[in-house]
C-alpha cells in the first residue's frame, strides 16, 4: 500500500504518482540497444542546449513549481530530473550505471520527471510519501548523510528511503535484486490518461530489458 500524505495534498491538491511494481527481474549491464537509443537521445539534448535552458523544460518549470508549494527550495535541493537535465547541457557525461537506473535515467530526462527504483526486498509495512520529521535522515546515494527534514520523502516501517531529489543507499538496486518498486513523481498537470500513457511505456522497457512480471497504478 502506498499512501500521499495529506498535508502534500493540501499544498498540491492534483499530485500524483505512479508506482510500478517488478518481480522476478534480472538487472545488470543495459543491453546495446538501450545504450545506443539512450546515447542518441543524449546527443539530441546536447543540440537542444545550444537554442534552450534547463529551465525551458516544462518538467523543470512544474517540478520546480511543485517543491515551492512544499517549501522546499528549488534552487537549493534540485529535482532529480532537473540535476540530470543540467549534466547533460553543461556537457558532462551520464554514465550507465546498470540496466534498472539506466531505464530510469532515461525516461526521467525525455520527461522531465524525478523517477525512484528501489529495491522491494528491504522495504516493509506501508509506504507513505510525505513531508520529513526532524529525525528523518538517511546515506544517500551521493556518499552523504541526508537530512530530510521538511523534504518530500518516501517511507516506510523501516523509515526514509527515497525522494525525488536522491535516494538512499539502503534501497539502492544491484545485480542481485529480483524485486523492485519504480516510483515515478508524475506531473501534477499530467491527465490520468497520459499520467498511464507513461506508465505503461516505462513498464513496457523495463520488462522487455529485465524479464519478470509487473504491476502498476496511479496514486492520487
Amino acid at each position: 500500500m502506498i499512501n500521499i500524505a495529506k498535508d502534500i495534498k493540501q499544498l498540491v491538491p492534483s499530485f500524483k504518482l505512479g508506482a510500478i511494481l517488478y518481480h522476478d527481474i534480472v538487472i545488470g549491464e543495459s543491453p546495446q540497444m538501450l545504450k545506443g537509443r539512450f546515447q542518441l537521445f543524449l546527443e539530441s539534448l546536447k543540440l537542444d542546449a545550444h537554442q534552450l535552458s534547463v529551465s525551458d523544460h516544462p518538467g523543470v518549470q512544474e517540478w520546480r513549481k511543485t517543491f515551492k508549494a512544499l517549501a522546499m527550495d528549488p534552487s537549493r535541493y534540485r529535482p532529480s530530473a532537473e540535476a540530470l537535465l543540467r549534466r547533460v547541457y553543461s556537457g558532462k557525461d551520464i554514465g550507465m550505471i546498470n540496466s534498472a537506473v539506466d531505464v530510469n535515467n532515461f525516461f526521467s530526462l525525455q520527461y522531465g520527471v524525478p523517477i525512484g527504483i528501489y529495491n522491494a526486498g528491504p522495504l516493509t509495512g506501508d509506504i507513505e510519501v510525505r513531508l520529513g520529521k526532524a529525525e528523518d535522515q538517511y546515506e544517500g546515494l551521493n556518499g552523504r548523510l541526508m537530512n530530510m527534514e521538511a523534504k518530500l520523502l518516501s517511507s516506510d516501517a523501516s523509515g526514509p528511503f527515497g525522494s525525488p531529489i536522491v535516494d538512499s543507499k539502503r534501497t539502492m538496486t544491484h545485480d542481485n535484486v529480483t524485486s523492485a518498486l519504480q516510483i515515478v513523481y508524475l506531473r501534477p498537470s499530467m491527465s490520468t490518461k497520459e499520467a498511464g500513457k507513461l506508465l505503461a511505456a516505462i513498464e513496457k522497457m523495463f520488462i522487455q530489458i529485465h524479464g519478470g512480471s509487473s504491476e502498476s497504478f496511479i496514486i492520487q
